[in-house]
């Protein structure tokens, strides 16, 4: 019975595949299709409904329904069972249609004399292209042979539709990978950018989804796996025998595979007429399908080991390497599911903008573009499998949009907006050199953030004083390993080298959150931007401070040394990090290494609990620098991961700023230097607010300084601060809208 079956569904593939050889036009090869399928099947309806756009299905071929409902029947995605097996990438098999769960009639197609249901998704790869649907006047289920059979149908039809084997001039058969589109994604660094897709790992193309000869496939495959099992046994033996999380990731990668089940459903869809390739990607999709409407976090994250080892697998058998031969072109904007800080390391600074599908805005790739200065947009669902290589690419990281293949108008009013910020940047360039010298006479200090030798270079030309944040931890994000200390001075050493005497201020280890070592176990935290992070990993592992505390004495060979500890939440923190630092020093000079000529230390008010900390503390520390990113999400109670109620708070919330205020007069009254430091300080409004109440140091991104500076010396601090004064006691939630309107008509 099987057997039968087997050969049933050869001879149909075979005879799709004589379909699409034919010099046809594509609405004549869809037509082709229902036809043979619906005569294999034994049904009286076969049709094939395709995506119009990422909501509309349209019925684009038919055997059995009226012709004229062709191109004119429209389904929303989850309208009627059409809509739902869409929807939900299921399939749906009933006996009795007009009783279903979500059945719409359509009198246009005159289906109402079809009982019998059956309609499977067509997709590639997670990405839905439309539903094939059979339909039978007799009351029946159709049997599970027939289901395998109908999907194995759809995996040829999206296979084919993606190599454009249906291109025509019907509504709904346009060519992919051409039409202008836009995506709406998340900004994780801002800037604008033009330029051209480069795919970080560019898909598979499968050419031959049908093949003649199971016994070859068989071989192929079977080849092709003993090929993936030796490759990920020689990861295992690469990996160092402590690193268990290595091991335990790779081990899972081990399992799937030598799983026999997952060799055992691609050798049926090879004896049903596939060929290795399209069985693999059909088993790739169908666990995709099933894995991604699970509850369960495990199996969901179970997905990207699938999803990994299946292109690796296809990647043997269709000999398309990673290297696919396409040159980075001059302008690249790198496009990716998403991608390491090592990796993306490795592009540098000769990338224009990056787009990723996943990612959060305090990820280790964000990290490091903004280092970089690259604009990042994240979020942006399917646009790794709708980009080809070269294809024109917008970023703008402002708002988060990216226009792929953009029409005229759009190309325009991005290069527009490039030009004037250009126009903007040559003005700034006069700035470079003149004080962030205020109206009233106040002078602010502004300098710059920092994280990578790459930034350094940036010092001199954006106008900074120095570098009020230099990130650590991307030294530790970037390896496999924990760095040595020698490694660790050698970094430091240039650093302090490439500043050229102007100040560098090094923030210890910030690790956790959002930012997990590599070679460390991740920690199981409900909520980890409140967990175990920043210095109480450095409190609770203390080698680690010592040894990067060690590293930054012996790397300033006699300079002043800076120093500060973050996400400190109370006084005693403080104190057990002074304390390591106080050994550290005790421990040099017994060594007869030569201190620096001056230290100061100070700490990141990240939580609102320090800002209450007693006066002793205040006096302890040498300065302060409030982290702002952090400080603002705890104190509104707004994950800024979370897109719903990130944007609902404003920075010029008044409650912010009185708390803000709390803090100035605090350190002023113990003489204790403050900064800002995060991306509202490289905001020209908020930081000119910032300044207005008391802040003297700004430290922000080196392209945020000159624009920073350009309003600064535009306006009376005085006169804004008695500006935000009266717009806080009239009550109004922000002081935004009577900042801008005063600058309006004075600056």
């Amino acid at each position: 019975m099987v057997q039968a079956s087997e050969s049933e569904s050869r001879k149909l593939l075979v005879a799709l595949r004589d379909a699409m050889a034919e010099d046809s036009a594509g609405q004549a090869r869809l037509d082709k299709i229902v036809q043979l399928t619906a005569h294999s099947m034994g049904s009286e309806v076969c049709s094939i409904y395709l995506f119009r756009d990422s909501e509309t299905l349209e019925l684009c071929a038919t055997q059995g329904l009226n012709a004229v409902a062709v191109h004119q029947t429209k389904l929303r995605i989850g309208e009627g069972l059409v809509g739902r097996v869409a929807k939900f990438n299921q399939t749906i098999n009933t006996a009795d249609a007009p009783s279903s769960k979500g059945f719409r009639f359509m009198p246009e197609t005159g289906e109402e004399i079809y009982s019998s249901f059956l309609g499977v998704p067509i997709q590639r790869l997670g990405e839905s292209l439309g539903v094939l649907v059979v339909q039978s006047k007799a009351t029946r289920e159709f049997s599970a042979d027939e289901i395998y059979a109908l999907e194995v149908v759809a995996m040829v039809l999206a296979e084919m539709t993606e190599l454009g084997a249906f291109v025509d001039d019907g509504a709904a058969l346009s060519a992919l990978h051409q039409r202008p589109i836009t995506f709406q994604g998340l900004s994780a660094q801002e800037g604008v950018a033009e330029g051209a897709v480069y795919l970080h790992e560019p898909r598979v193309v499968v050419t031959n989804p049908i093949a003649d000869d199971p016994k070859i496939e068989h071989q192929r495959l079977n080849e092709a796996l003993d090929r993936l099992r030796v490759s990920v046994d020689q990861m295992l033996s690469d990996v160092r025998s402590g690193d268990s999380e290595q091991l335990e990731v790779l081990e899972a990668y081990r399992m799937f595979a030598n799983s026999k089940g997952w060799r055992r459903r691609m050798e049926e869809d090879i004896q049903r007429g596939l060929s290795a390739e399209s069985a693999v990607e059909k088993e790739q999709s169908t666990a995709r399908s099933r894995i991604s409407q699970s509850n369960d976090a495990y199996l969901r994250e179970r997905l990207h080991d699938i999803d990994d080892l299946s292109n690796r697998l296809l990647r043997l058998l269709t000999g398309q390497g990673s290297d696919t031969g396409v040159e980075i072109s001059q302008n690249p904007i790198l496009v990716a599911q998403n991608i390491g800080p090592a990796e993306l390391l490795d592009y540098g600074r000769n990338l224009k903008g990056i787009v990723l599908e996943e990612g959060s805005v305090g990820s280790h790739a964000a990290i490091v573009a903004r280092a970089l200065a690259i604009p990042l947009v994240i979020h942006t669902k399917g646009i790794s499998t709708e980009a080809l290589n070269g294809d024109i690419i917008m970023v703008d990281g402002d708002q988060g949009t990216v226009h792929l293949r953009p029409d005229e108008g759009v190309l325009k009013a991005v290069k527009d907006k490039i030009a004037m910020q250009r126009q903007a940047a040559d003005r700034y360039v006069k700035l470079r050199d003149k004080p962030a010298k205020a109206k009233c006479g106040s002078v602010i200090k502004l300098l710059m953030n920092a994280g990578l030798m790459a930034d350094l270079p940036s010092l001199k030309g954006s106008g900074a004083e120095g570098v009020g944040l230099f990130r650590t931890e991307l030294q530790f994000l970037t390896q496999s390993q924990m760095p040595r200390r020698a490694e660790l001075v050698a970094q430091y050493t240039r650093v302090m080298d490439a500043a050229s005497g102007l100040k560098v201020t090094f923030r210890t280890l910030d690790i956790g959150s959002d930012k997990v070592l590599p070679y460390m176990a991740p920690q199981d935290e409900p909520n980890p931007a409140m967990g175990w992070r920043a210095i109480r990993v450095g409190l609770d592992k203390p080698g680690i401070l010592r040894m990067q505390l060690q590293a930054l004495l012996r790397a300033t060979s006699g300079r002043e040394l800076s120093v500060m500890f973050p996400f400190v939440a109370q006084f005693d923190e403080f104190c057990a990090a002074k304390t390591e630092l106080d050994r550290a020093i005790i421990r040099e000079t017994r060594l007869g290494h030569k201190l620096p000529s001056d230290i100061q230390v100070g700490a990141m008010l990240e939580t609102p609990s320090l800002a209450f900390a007693p006066d002793q503390f205040f006096k302890a520390v040498d300065f302060l620098s409030i982290g702002g990113n952090d400080l603002k999400q705890f104190f509104f109670a707004a994950d800024r991961e979370n897109e719903r109620v990130r944007k609902r708070y404003d920075t010029l919330n008044s409650s912010f700023l009185n708390f803000l205020e709390q803090i100035v007069q605090r350190a002023r009254s113990s003489n204790t230097a403050l900064s800002f430091c995060g991306e509202d300080a490289g905001r020209p409004i908020e930081a000119i607010c910032f300044a207005a109440l008391g802040i003297e140091t700004l430290s922000m991104r080196p392209a945020s300084i000159a624009p920073v500076k350009h309003l600064i010396r535009r306006v009376d601090l005085k006169v804004l601060k008695s500006v935000i004064d009266k717009s806080r006691d009239d009550g109004h939630e922000s002081v935004r809208n009577s900042v801008t309107g005063w600058l309006k008509t004075n600056s």
